[in-house]
């Protein structure tokens, strides 16, 4: 057995083997140690090696997926190794053989998955493209839980940002590439042979049946093929088997999507928030969906917001109809609104999805099945709720895609018990009446009640013993009981079949001719169900290609009822989409945040040819940050073909959006905060464009006033006459509202603010011009900043002000000559200062308030001698 599982691990390598022994997967060696480690197993010991214990730990096979689970969450690798041969024929060990490969990215099971995201496997290739001088990367990812796979390829430089996007769970590269970032998943590497063009070409032509990657729109992408043929053969080997329900290569070309970094993504809290939580978030606001294929491809439209009008539109219509149509009074959903009646008829999905890849990798469960055979039966219910919608070409070719073949259902509804067992193996899978020799056997095994009571009624009388009964245990089989006072009585045909304490157990021949006959009959009964059931699922596998597109059709229909479910309680209004560089909103929300305050103020932005930079001065907390990114999510949410929160908009193409918001640092990388400041800053200029959207908040803070005033003009000025892109730039750098004035395609907007006998009061309102002052010391106070702290604050701001002190200007800016002469003056205004300089910071230093009479007089004397 051990020379048996040394060969199997020496084929799983690195991976953690599961290697079957009857109810439980057992690990040896290095597998054993680290996998109670992980697992908090106990560790024992089985047989010895060299006269060395070897070391063994294990998991019941029950049990097996919720280990696998805490496993594959850790970023391992499973090979999991069943018993295929008859233990009954077997000579030796039983045979076994490694059936599947379980990695962080090519999970199946719906136990081990998240039902509302994707757990995508991706395969990078970085190579040049022959012809081009600058650095190409190839990237191909593959859902296998669904079968989408899809191929790009972009920039090396631009790597990071379409790995942030399509978020894969564990990254293929080969076993020489270094990647120029780190990847926080599970890393898996290959033989640099399996990204080598023409192999990879030859694995997908050989897979899709196919003579040319035309067909696919992928010819030109040679980077990519390498890359989608590495994956693709990397996938198959970890289940075994082809991989049927990939029916196609997708190619995503530049431009398709408005591109959004890993920072924006992570600023505008789309699917998590700043400290790693899943809610409240743009998507946990919008995800109302009704089934998890839904809520999986909603997650998907914010990720990646589209560039051009055409198919936006689309969904928007479709958005619309759903909003608008009222219901047929015959329907069977009792609701005047077919946006209710179908949010309602989705209740009843299952996650067709993912039943389609397991029934395409042949690892669908009973239950499955029946669920997936209760979705077909409610069909035609839900098509005829759709008949009469009008006003979207979109809704009424998703309703095309939900009529696969009758036969399918019909077949289900024949083949699969009402309430089947959770595993094949304890059969009570396939319906009665299906088949007549899994009738015939089941009759045989379960219908011996009355054999057995005759039984025990005839010997009863033949020995003459009242109390004999006849048993069955799983153990034993079936058994005549008789206690210890009666045994003399037994007659001479029995045979002993197990002593206890009270009792003997016997076995007659007609008892054994019986047991023999029913225990064959369950077995064969087994047997059959199995076979019965593969047969069931060779026919279905011709129609998962059709299963599949009908599950992409409910997850559509799901996902845009969501948003208009969502428009319509809560007031959103049908963006303008234009082809033109702009954004015109009118009362504009932030989706999220006023849902977590009792009122929000709305607020309008204009962007646009001759507005293209809006300077947004005003006060800490003033909602200065709130302003960017709700102009920044009413964009993207016009861009997924969703209605947005305001009165008015009318949303442009936008090709990327950035933001610089917050402060973060890296020091693992050896990033300072400002460090990481300037590095997102350099990342805008030069990639922004004239139709990108950059939000950009306190840029310069990090360094001295000097330096950060300069560098924020600098950068003003550089996105404004060079990038020329839409840009929200908030600042406290009050010198930069001059800018507008020398630049008209610049205005200045304010958070406005007013204080009152209690405090500073936050309006929350844009207004037209820059802010008057910053009211930091009243934020201050608001934040809990000791009194003393704050009295000695204004007492010094209250001195800079009367004393004109020093405050760097826009003529940093200015010729050399003027900036000397300021120097100067500054330098003699310095000098003045220091004859009285002792005297202000001791008179500074007092707090009357909290000075003793002693301190009182004795400071009073310091200060006449100073004087």
């Amino acid at each position: 057995m051990m020379a048996q599982y040394l060969r199997l691990k020496a084929q799983a390598g690195p991976l953690l083997l599961f290697y079957r022994m009857g109810d439980f997967y057992e690990m040896f060696y290095e597998d054993a140690e680290r996998g109670a480690r992980l697992l908090s197993l106990t560790l024992t010991k089985r047989g010895t090696s060299n006269g060395v214990p070897i070391p063994m730990a294990g998991v019941p096979v029950h049990a097996m997926e919720q280990y696998l689970a805490r496993l594959v969450a850790m970023g391992e690798s499973v090979a999991i190794c069943e018993q295929i041969g008859d233990p009954a024929a077997s000579k030796g060990p039983v045979e076994r053989q490694i059936v599947r490969i379980v990695t962080p990215g090519t999970l199946t099971d719906e136990a081990l998955l998240p039902a509302k995201a994707d757990r995508a496997l991706a395969a990078v290739f970085l190579g040049g493209k022959p012809g081009r001088t600058e650095s190409r990367a190839g990237l191909a990812w593959l859902n296998l839980a669904s079968g989408e796979f899809r191929v790009t390829e972009c920039a090396t430089a631009q790597l990071e940002s379409e790995l942030h996007r399509v978020a894969p769970a564990e990254l293929v590269c080969a076993e020489s590439a270094e990647l120029p970032f780190s990847f926080d998943g599970a890393n898996s590497r290959v033989p640099d042979w399996h990204f080598e063009h023409d192999a990879a070409r030859a694995h997908l032509l050989a897979h899709f049946k196919i003579d040319s990657l035309a067909s696919f729109d992928a010819q030109d992408m040679p980077a990519g093929i390498c890359a989608a043929g590495a994956l693709l053969r990397y996938a198959t080997r970890t289940q075994s088997q082809a991989l049927a329900h990939v029916q196609q290569l997708q190619a995503e070309r530049p431009g398709l999507f408005v591109v959004l970094d890993p920072v924006t993504r992570r600023n505008l809290e789309l699917t998590q928030t700043l400290s790693g939580e899943e809610a409240p978030t743009l998507f946990s606001l919008l995800d109302t969906c009704r089934t998890p294929m839904g809520s999986r491809l909603l997650r998907r439209w914010l990720h990646h917001p589209l560039r051009d009008n055409a198919p936006a539109r689309a969904r928007q219509q479709a958005v619309a109809a759903l909003m608008a149509a009222r219901a047929d009074a015959d329907q069977p959903f009792e609701s005047s609104s077919l946006l209710d009646g179908l949010r309602r008829a989705l209740n009843a999905y299952p996650d067709m999805e993912r039943i389609a890849a397991r029934l395409a990798l042949r690892s669908v469960r009973p239950r499955e099945l029946a669920s997936l055979r209760d979705a077909l039966a409610a069909l035609p219910a839900l098509r005829a709720l759709l008949d009469d919608l009008q006003g979207s070409p979109r809704l009424v070719e998703l309703a095309a895609h939900l009529s696969p073949d009758a036969g399918i259902a019909e077949l289900l509804q024949q083949a699969v018990a009402g309430e089947p067992a959770a595993a094949l193996r304890d059969g009570g899978v396939i319906a009665a009446g299906f088949d007549t020799e899994l009738d015939e056997l089941r009759a045989l095994a379960t219908d011996g009640g009355d054999f057995l009571l005759q039984l025990e009624s005839r010997e009863r009388e033949r020995t003459g013993i009242a109390n004999l009964r006849v048993e069955f245990n799983r153990v034993h089989g079936f058994y005549i009981e008789v206690t210890k006072g009666q045994t003399d009585k037994v007659p001479e045909d029995y045979r002993r079949r197990q002593t206890l304490k009270n009792v003997e157990r016997y076995i007659t021949p007609e008892l054994k001719t019986w047991e023999d006959r029913v225990l064959s009959a369950q077995d064969r009964s087994l047997a059959r169900e199995k076979w019965l059931y593969e047969s069931l699922l060779d026919t279905l596998a011709a129609h998962v290609t059709a299963l599949s597109a009908c599950a992409g059709a409910l997850a559509e229909l799901d996902a845009t009822a969501a948003l208009a479910e969502h428009a319509r309680s809560n007031d959103w209004t049908a963006p303008e989409l234009s082809e033109e560089a702009e954004i015109e909103i009118e009362a504009g929300r932030h989706p999220v945040v006023e849902k977590t305050i009792e009122r929000f103020t709305p607020n309008g932005c204009r962007l646009g040819a001759m507005r293209r930079l809006l300077l947004i001065t005003g006060p800490n907390m003033g909602g200065k940050s709130t302003y960017m990114r709700q102009t920044a999510l009413i964009a993207l949410l016009a861009r997924i073909g969703s209605f947005v929160p305001a009165s008015r908009a009318r949303i442009g193409s936008i090709d990327r959006i950035f933001t610089r918001i917050g402060a973060a640092d890296d020091l693992a990388g050896g990033r300072s905060t400002f460090m990481m400041e300037m590095t997102e800053a350099a990342a805008i200029l030069s990639a922004s464009t004239t139709h990108s959207l950059v939000l950009m908040d306190e840029i310069g803070r990090g360094t001295s006033t000097y330096d950060g005033l300069a560098l924020a003009w600098a950068i003003a000025h550089r996105l404004l006459t060079h990038n020329r892109a839409l840009t929200l730039f908030a600042t406290h750098y009050f010198e930069l509202t001059r800018l507008p004035a020398e630049q008209n395609t610049a205005a200045n907007v304010h958070l406005a603010a007013a204080e009152s006998a209690g405090g500073i009061v936050f309006l929350h309102e844009v207004r037209d011009g820059p802010a008057s002052r910053s009211y930091g010391i009243q934020v201050a106070q608001r934040a809990g900043i000791p009194q003393a702290v704050i009295r000695q604050a204004t007492r010094e701001l209250e001195r800079l002000e009367s004393q004109g002190a020093p405050t760097p200007q826009l003529g940093l800016f200015a010729a050399a000559a003027d900036a000397q002469a300021r120097s100067q003056a500054q330098a003699e205004q310095e000098q003045t200062l220091l004859t009285r300089q002792a005297l202000h910071e001791r008179l500074n230093d007092l707090d009357p308030d909290s000075l003793t009479p002693r301190e009182a007089l004795d400071a009073l004397y310091q200060l006449k001698s100073l004087l």
